[in-house]
């Protein structure tokens, strides 16, 4: 079957397939959102044919035959491709150089290690292993350099967590999250697999040569947890039980960058005795409330998936404005709480920063939460990371619980 296709000046911006000028590209027809549930067509592909310097921004988007495209006039440059059985040949302009697909590699494997929690785990835990200093005069420069060393086997041990999830959920994947990099192809297996092992290995190594227990622990409860959640083996693969799956979130979103990387600091680098703290139980207990919600949240816009592939999270067993409505009311009982603990402190500063900031978040929470449509995944997903924009805001407010 031959298909004819005529393309006049694509944008760049809204065609991540087509990425340089004079080259035949297969294109898939256009995503609602990067990180939502896609509507694409699966059953049709285009190539495109495009002549050098075709390509400039424009807002100026319509969609024909399942292309976006912009309306073309006589004057624009219009090229038409034949298509055999929905796929062009390749381009002996395509440029695969080594460069290229360096470039491209570390943009898929960007993406892979989930930039945004991994982002949310390094403020989380540099933000605990401040909660032991008491004085100035314990900010030195061996402290700073201690402080950084335990990063390392923390952004692998995050890494291994994504990687052992994409892995064992790479057939849900294709349908609730086809541009991941395993998803669409642009890893191999073998290379999520690789990627899987030397994050688990060089975390524990890393953790190891620092000597230090607590770090030691932490990292292999995180290994532990992350296999369980993710894992296809017996007794394991807790993300298909609602409350297994909660308890993964607890640990590796509210427990464990917190109390390891704490003791880590009070004992090796300011060598006082190890205690639990008002500000490490507040920040604790904070955090596993909004870990679970984290976790609700999460599976609002992967229902399609997991109710095909048979896992039954809260989401596909009660619905979704169930379960929205649940973390939202959650978060709320932990804001008010939060609070109350602001207004028991004795120091004026404390109390009207952790009263003021708190009520202001949550303030601002309900005022998403009316706004958010749960028919529209890309909205639930706007909600979502706006949750975690709560939990990198919640890191700055517990330094002033006294």
């Amino acid at each position: 079957m031959l298909q004819t296709l005529a393309i006049s000046s694509f944008s760049p911006k809204y065609h991540p397939y087509v990425q340089h000028s004079r080259c035949v590209k297969t294109y898939r027809p256009p995503v609602t959102h990067i990180h939502g549930v896609l509507n694409r067509n699966q059953g049709k592909k285009y190539a495109i044919k495009c002549s050098e310097n075709s390509f400039y921004p424009t807002n100026r988007i319509t969609e024909r035959n399942d292309v976006v495209c912009k309306p073309f006039n006589n004057n624009d440059r219009v090229t038409a491709v034949t298509l055999q059985d929905g796929y062009a040949s390749k381009s002996e302009d395509e440029d695969g150089s080594p460069k290229n697909v360096f470039l491209k590699n570390l943009n898929a494997l960007y993406r892979f290690i989930y930039p945004y929690a991994c982002f949310g785990v390094l403020i989380a835990t540099t933000s605990n292993s401040l909660l032991p200093v008491e004085k100035l005069a314990d900010l030195t420069p061996t402290f700073f350099i201690g402080l950084l060393k335990p990063l390392v086997p923390l952004v692998l041990m995050h890494i291994y967590g994504v990687a052992v999830n994409q892995v064992a959920d790479v057939e849900i994947d294709k349908v609730n999250k086809p541009y991941m990099p395993l998803a669409s192809g642009e890893f191999s297996m073998e290379t999520g697999i690789a990627i899987t092992w030397i994050s688990a290995l060089t975390s524990l190594a890393s953790a190891i040569m620092l000597q230090s227990p607590p770090l030691v622990l932490g990292v292999i409860a995180w290994l532990f947890i992350s296999t369980a959640y993710s894992a296809q083996l017996p007794f394991l693969r807790w993300k298909g039980n609602s409350f297994l799956a909660a308890v993964c979130m607890v640990f590796m979103c509210g427990l464990l960058p917190q109390v390891p990387f704490f003791f880590h600091v009070q004992k090796y680098l300011l060598g006082r005795p190890m205690e639990i703290t008002k500000p490490l139980m507040f920040a604790s207990a904070f955090m596993t409330c909004l870990s679970v919600a984290i976790a609700f949240v999460k599976d609002l816009h992967d229902v399609e998936g997991d109710r095909e592939h048979g896992i039954q999270t809260l989401s596909v067993m009660l619905g979704k404005e169930k379960v929205f409505w649940l973390s939202v009311y959650m978060l709320s009982t932990a804001y008010g709480a939060a609070v109350l603990v602001g207004a028991s402190s004795s120091f004026l500063l404390s109390k009207l920063v952790t009263i003021i900031g708190h009520a202001t978040l949550l303030l601002f929470l309900w005022h998403r939460a009316r706004n958010v449509d749960l028919s529209n995944n890309e909205s639930i997903f706007s909600f979502y990371m706006f949750i975690w924009q709560l939990y990198y805001a919640e890191y700055l407010l517990i330094h002033f619980v006294r």
